[in-house]
């Protein structure tokens, strides 16, 4: 009978050099992910309400959903703008702004024709550049807003061409009194073909100006001194 021999608990010897093991880097720490400033967080605010407002209108529009878009909670939106009214607001505000701006400009040199034109293609301009803000500002404004949008720009515009016309329906023996009353109807033409070719955009900006100053100017050098119903 042979006898047992015991395990022998010593690791057996291959031959072959035993492999290092490299020890494991050190891991980075992460970034901290940068913060908005103030500024930064109400100007991605402004951008976002901006195009909601003018997709939706503002009875369409949630703080909820801007506060989402943004990551943000609805409070920060209240600290920023105090609710949807002063946030909506300010977006309006710089929708005038910048529309009269370009429009006063157009207004400040030239004959009566030139300047309508000007005013003409300077508006179909922001039209074309900012299609959203056109939107806002023509939608019906928020109880509390009276004074802003495009109801302002309208009147703001029609007393600049008011000026122009009282000087030309003198020189020409119009009424002058009826100045006013002929401003309007030509401020309140280009802004209606504003919103058809806002849909439509054909054709060419450039076209549809020079046919609405063919259809003003024309119109207004053959206006009747004492116009009256022929029905």
């Amino acid at each position: 009978m042979s006898e047992s021999r015991a395990a022998d608990p010593r690791p057996i010897n291959s031959g072959k050099p035993a492999r290092s093991v490299k020890p494991a880097k050190p891991l980075k720490p992460a970034k901290p992910r940068s913060r908005m400033t103030a500024a930064e967080r109400r100007e991605q605010l402004i951008q976002i309400a901006r195009g909601l407002f003018a997709e939706r209108g503002f009875d369409g529009t949630a703080i909820e959903e801007i506060a989402a878009r943004a990551g943000v909670s609805k409070p920060i939106v209240y600290e920023h703008f105090g609710g949807k009214e002063g946030l909506y607001a300010v977006v309006v505000d710089r929708e005038v702004t910048a529309l009269l701006a370009s429009m006063r400009l157009a207004l400040t040199d030239g004959g009566p024709r030139v300047l309508l034109e000007h005013a003409a293609a300077a508006f179909l301009d922001y039209i074309d550049s900012s299609p959203d803000g056109f939107r806002i500002l023509v939608r019906d404004s928020p109880v509390g807003t009276e004074g802003t949008g495009f109801k302002s720009i309208i009147g703001d515009v029609a007393s600049r061409v008011e000026g122009i016309l009282v000087d030309e329906f003198k020189a020409r023996g119009y009424d002058a009194r009826t100045a006013p009353m002929y401003s309007q109807m030509l401020v309140g033409m280009v802004g209606t073909t504003g919103l058809w070719w806002l849909e439509t955009r054909k054709p060419a900006k450039e076209v549809v100006a020079a046919h609405l100053v063919n259809l003003a100017w024309n119109g207004l050098t053959g206006l009747e001194k004492k116009p009256g119903s022929r029905a």
